[in-house]
């Protein structure tokens, strides 16, 4: 039990550090909550016309993810599993931020990769085929995160599974703004500024 306790509370600090709105304030762009959607996602780092910046908020929030499920599989499944899961809550929630962090999408990704890193080629197949079809990041996670856990079931991963249906779950909820965008069609597309 304090092993879980432990892997959930490392997942959490590490998710929770907020590299969108740090890597922004460093390249001297000012706060990122204050342009797009207001997130610190990698997404909204792309609206500051910074490709390198949102790049690296991308790898960065991924591999966070990653990294907690990795450190904690040393102390068994069920732990990395609980890490995984305290990184993506991190980063939707960090304290830093007074708990509004960003959608979760990078880090969902790099928990996967930690977990299953094919499915995690499936994911970003799917991912780069909707936004490449219609241009629309929220949309293209949205259809991925739906893929993955039915995909995972199907494999036979039914732990994994579970796990990623809950973070789908949370990621479809996230983006309920996003969403009505979509119906309404005012979402913005892939690459619009501010």
């Amino acid at each position: 039990m304090p092993y879980m306790i432990a892997a959930l509370g490392f997942g959490y600090l590490l998710g929770s550090i907020p590299f969108g709105y740090l890597l922004t304030r460093w390249a001297g762009l000012g706060d990122v909550r204050s342009i797009g959607s207001g997130n610190i996602g990698a997404t909204n780092v792309l609206r500051t016309g910074n490709k390198k910046l949102a790049a690296a908020t991308l790898i960065a929030d991924a591999l966070k993810g990653t990294i907690a499920v990795l450190v904690a599989a040393r102390f068994g499944p069920d732990t990395a599993i609980l890490a995984g899961f305290g990184a993506f809550i991190g980063h939707l929630f960090p304290v830093w931020l007074k708990f509004k962090g960003g959608k979760g999408v990078a880090t969902y990704l790099g928990v996967l990769i930690g977990l299953a890193p094919w499915v995690a080629l499936a994911f970003v197949a799917v991912w780069i085929v909707t936004a490449l079809v219609f241009r629309f990041s929220s949309l293209a996670a949205l259809v991925a995160a739906v893929v993955v856990p039915a995909l995972l079931w199907y494999l036979g991963w039914s732990q994994i599974s579970q796990l990623f249906a809950v973070m789908s779950l949370i990621t479809i909820l996230k983006h309920h703004h996003n969403i009505s965008r979509l119906l309404a069609g005012t979402e913005s597309r892939i690459g619009a500024k501010g």
